[in-house]
């Protein structure tokens, strides 16, 4: 029998998953609420005449297209991709590569802020027995994912540098995942780095990877300690937003009967 494991979080008020500027924002507007709303659409109604006066109930929300679980297109992380090409925008994603096979690599070991290298990949890879294949969904498990709702879920987690980035996309995986805030390592992490060295090139150095081989990637993934390492399907469809950077998707992992 067919499983479905829901890998995405809320939308919702007050909860630690964004920096402050960048928290969603959600006004609830009940069935009582919104009876002014309804009359002037049918001249004559009155409140009473309504099922226990009640009309619709409704939400005002105010996002951005990088709150809650998300699909990132290649125009977030830069105005072209693959050596030069337009970056492509979230409506241009091919819907072929949102629904593949997945493959979880399990680095919860690492600790917050550490940047997973080609080897690292290679070695999980060679520890669960598989070889990958064109456009596999590659998911990463990260301490991030046990921290999601608290203070410090932003910081927490390793992150993906260029080269564990580019291993994945050279071998014809377009979609990658990770249960952290951001695919690249927390920035507090990369601040400290950059400060010492002042080497831009460690900035987002995972994202900056799709300048040379396009791909999207979805982040703050959820409940990814629950996927065993291969058989399953991630469908991970995003929102059709026109000309945008992301978009927000309902990520599920379909595990195969």
């Amino acid at each position: 029998m067919r499983k479905i494991i829901d890998l995405s979080i809320y939308f919702e008020n007050g909860t630690l998953a964004d920096p402050p500027v960048y928290e969603p924002k959600i006004t609830y507007r009940n069935h009582k609420d919104t009876t002014d709303e309804l009359l002037p659409f049918f001249p004559g109604l009155k409140a009473e005449d309504l099922p226990d006066g009640e009309a619709w109930a409704i939400e005002w929300v105010q996002i951005t297209t990088h709150n809650g679980t998300h699909l990132d297109a290649p125009y977030h992380f830069a105005s072209t991709m693959s050596r030069g090409e337009r970056a492509i925008t979230i409506d241009e994603v091919p819907l072929d590569w949102c629904f593949q096979p997945g493959v979880k690599l399990d680095f919860r070991h690492f600790p917050d802020g550490y940047v997973a290298t080609a080897g690292d990949v290679e070695a999980e890879l060679k520890r669960i027995g598989h070889t990958l294949k064109p456009l596999e969904i590659v998911v990463v498990n990260t301490r991030a994912g046990e921290c999601y709702g608290r203070e410090g879920y932003v910081a927490a987690g390793c992150g993906m540098g260029r080269d564990a980035t580019l291993y994945l996309t050279e071998r014809g995986v377009r979609v990658t995942g990770t249960d952290a805030w951001s695919w690249d390592a927390p920035f507090v992490y990369t601040a400290k780095k950059y400060a010492e060295t002042k080497n831009a090139g460690l900035i987002w150095e995972g994202h900056k990877s799709g300048r040379e081989v396009g791909y999207c990637h979805i982040e703050k993934l959820h409940n990814l300690e629950l996927l065993p390492p291969t058989g399953f399907t991630v469908a991970c469809f995003p929102a059709k937003i026109r000309g945008a950077s992301a978009g927000w998707t309902r990520a599920v992992a379909i595990l195969d009967a």
